[in-house]
């Protein structure tokens, strides 16, 4: 596969752009925005589409912890 050109890329990224605006805008169902899928899949190549999907997540993960911070999970209790 060759890389994708400038104008290929931008339909990319606008793809990208519309199908993280659904998300946003609908609580992250997914159902919700299955036509900006189907663009951003046929938009983009498959390891981009790869790539978007999991800084996605990382970024939603990032922004919890700056917000929140992080809470330890409890582990099994010791008897005493």
């Amino acid at each position: 596969m060759s890389a994708p050109n400038s104008s290929e890329r931008k339909a990319c990224w606008d793809s990208r752009d519309l199908l993280w605006k659904c998300l946003d805008d609908n609580g992250d169902k997914a159902e919700s925005c299955l036509k900006f899928q189907g663009e951003f899949e046929s938009n983009c190549p498959a390891q981009w589409v790869k790539y978007f999907s999991k800084r996605r997540e990382y970024l939603k993960y990032k922004a919890k912890m700056e917000t929140e911070g992080f809470k330890p999970a409890e582990g099994p209790k010791q008897p005493s």
